[in-house]
């Protein structure tokens, strides 16, 4: 039996691998970028707040980066974005948010870590990049 981190990293690895590393530069870099801006913006913000910005704000590769974190947390190949900024919302148990905030912020993690390895998106790069309207 596979652990939590272990299936979070297959499962992303794979996600990354087919659906972003081909894509264009611009593309991967915006995802690449978002995923290492995200967990800040969690920690600051917290989960809701930071979800309901990049679902409001953020460009169409920063929504497919929701969409995927979605897919993976909520273990659900129909979730996206805003299915899981809905249950940040509506969680009025707060064990349940803080344990849905643990579970992005370890999902988060291995999309930092793949952005890095497989779409070679530099984290300096991607700390001076601002997030657009």
């Amino acid at each position: 039996m596979r652990t939590r981190d272990q299936r979070y990293g297959a499962d992303i690895y794979k996600q990354i691998r087919d659906e972003v590393a081909g894509k264009g530069d611009p593309y991967r870099n915006a995802y690449g970028s978002m995923a290492h801006k995200l967990p800040i913006l969690v920690r600051s913000a917290g989960l809701a707040q930071a979800l309901a910005f990049v679902e409001a704000r953020g460009k169409e590769e920063h929504k497919a980066l929701l969409h995927h974190l979605a897919k993976v947390v909520l273990k659900n190949d129909m979730a996206n974005g805003a299915s899981l900024a809905l249950k940040s919302r509506n969680t009025t148990d707060l064990s349940e948010y803080v344990y849905l905030t643990k579970n992005v912020m370890t999902a988060l993690t291995w999309y930092k870590r793949f952005a890095q390895s497989v779409l070679d998106v530099d984290p300096s790069e991607a700390a001076s990049e601002e997030v657009e309207d």
